[in-house]
């Protein structure tokens, strides 16, 4: 497909016309970054157009929901999709090309493979969701396959997915280079994501109560505090501001995500929380 006056943006649905663009773009001499997504998009996606752009001569984004990183219960049929609008935000941010397939695509009749990353899946968010990381890595194994980009961005936010995703890379020899890219927040400090939209005005208020747990608690660490202290205070806070469960509010390796009970190098606060009927997840640097 080409673009058009209502679709502004050249989009493809199969691999085989994903790989053949992108290869026109790389024997011409010209660098290829990949932004997969789930569509949706804010400026958190944007802005990891920008870097792929920063670091490649031509970006191209991928809009799947994947329906194998979503648990029983959990929101596939009511996530977010918004193709036209999301063309065009991709398109005003210098995106060249999206590719667009449809599950019948990327998961075919007889479809038997999958990928997993083993320990990193099990800690943080994979506690509450087993499975999703194998969702994730299998698809963006597919992804990078079919674009084979010669970069690939994804964002901080979800620390964990963006380690396992590094740690597949490197396993399995991938020759795209995985970066990340820095979350982007509101103006009041939260997090943006696709699914802020399911909160109420009262829930997102209460929200910011999320990254200003995380910045205390990296303040009473750093200022000496116990470790474990910190968190526990950090989990108070966010029962006094509304959350319901908290799945979990942790210092662990920026790289192995294994729980630290004392400040290191590389170290990063994890949480995810319920607030309303919305899971939110952030993290910050210590």
């Amino acid at each position: 497909m080409t673009a058009s006056q209502d679709c502004p943006l050249d989009i493809v649905r199969s691999p085989a016309e994903l790989r053949g663009r992108v290869r026109a773009w790389q024997a011409a001499g010209q660098r290829v970054a990949l932004v997969p997504t789930m569509g949706a998009l804010h400026a958190g996606h944007l802005a990891l157009v920008t870097k792929g752009l920063d670091q490649a001569d031509v970006a191209v984004a991928s809009i799947f929901v994947n329906p194998k990183q979503f648990g029983p219960g959990e929101d596939l049929e009511r996530y977010p999709r918004d193709e036209a609008g999301d063309a065009a935000k991709l398109a005003g941010a210098g995106c060249s090309l999206l590719y667009a397939p449809d599950v019948a695509t990327m998961y075919p009749p007889g479809f038997a493979s999958f990928v997993r990353v083993a320990g990193l899946p099990d800690l943080l968010c994979g506690r509450v969701r087993p499975g999703h990381f194998d969702g994730v890595a299998t698809v963006v194994a597919k992804l990078l396959s079919a674009a084979q980009a010669d970069v690939a961005v994804f964002g901080e936010k979800d620390w964990q997915q963006l380690a396992i995703i590094r740690r597949m890379a490197a396993d399995l020899d991938i020759g795209t280079q995985i970066t990340g890219c820095g979350i982007v927040r509101d103006t009041d400090g939260l997090a943006l994501s696709s699914r802020n939209a399911y909160l109420s005005a009262d829930e997102r208020a209460a929200a910011l109560a999320l990254p200003q747990a995380l910045i205390a608690a990296r303040g009473a660490i750093l200022s000496g505090l116990p470790v474990a202290a910190a968190l526990a205070a950090g989990s108070r806070r966010l029962k006094g501001a509304g959350f319901g469960s908290i799945d979990y509010f942790e210092l662990a390796d920026g790289e192995t995500l294994h729980s630290l009970g004392t400040p290191a190098t590389g170290a990063r606060l994890l949480a995810a929380a319920v607030i309303g009927k919305t899971r939110l997840i952030d993290n910050i640097a210590l």
